[in-house]
């Protein structure tokens, strides 16, 4: 294997963890959780465009490797590209302090939106190549998101 391809599936597999048997999923999302902490670390001292920077550029390597992998592999959604699950936990915690509360309950929305796949997250699935790998994690991260502000609006739910 090529260089290039072995450095996409290093990036899609998260360095391994879609490997794991069972849940690569969740897998993938629990790798995501100190590179979150690390990433509010980084807004805190550098601001939230920091944190929007290194998202973007998260989503970008997503979608390029989840691609090749797609690829390499001749599946539409491999099982061992997790990276996707980073940048939808990564924008679950965009812009919500890192308490623990809020990584716990980041995580299992989005592990919930992820896995049930409301609209239209099923939709973005078909979408081809990496970008419909990355597409519905983006989705899911982004309900589980607006779910945790809604939950901090009104606080006596």
């Amino acid at each position: 294997m090529d260089p290039i391809k072995r450095l996409a599936k290093f990036l899609a597999t998260v360095a391994g963890a879609g490997y794991t048997p069972l849940l690569p999923g969740t897998a993938g999302t629990v790798v995501a959780v100190p590179l979150a902490l690390a990433l509010a670390a980084v807004a805190d001292h550098w601001g939230a465009a920091a944190y929007l920077t290194a998202l973007l550029a998260v989503v970008v390597l997503a979608l390029w490797s989840a691609g090749v992998m797609a690829r390499e592999t001749g599946q539409h959604d491999p099982s061992v590209v997790v990276v996707d699950e980073v940048a939808g936990y990564l924008l679950a915690m965009a812009f919500l302090a890192p308490t623990w509360e809020h990584l716990l309950a980041a995580f299992l929305l989005f592990r919930l939106f992820d896995i049930t796949k409301p609209p239209p997250c099923r939709r973005m699935e078909k979408l081809a190549g990496g970008l419909g790998i990355v597409a519905d994690d983006l989705v899911a991260g982004i309900y589980a998101n607006l779910a945790l502000r809604l939950v901090q609006a009104f606080p006596a739910w």
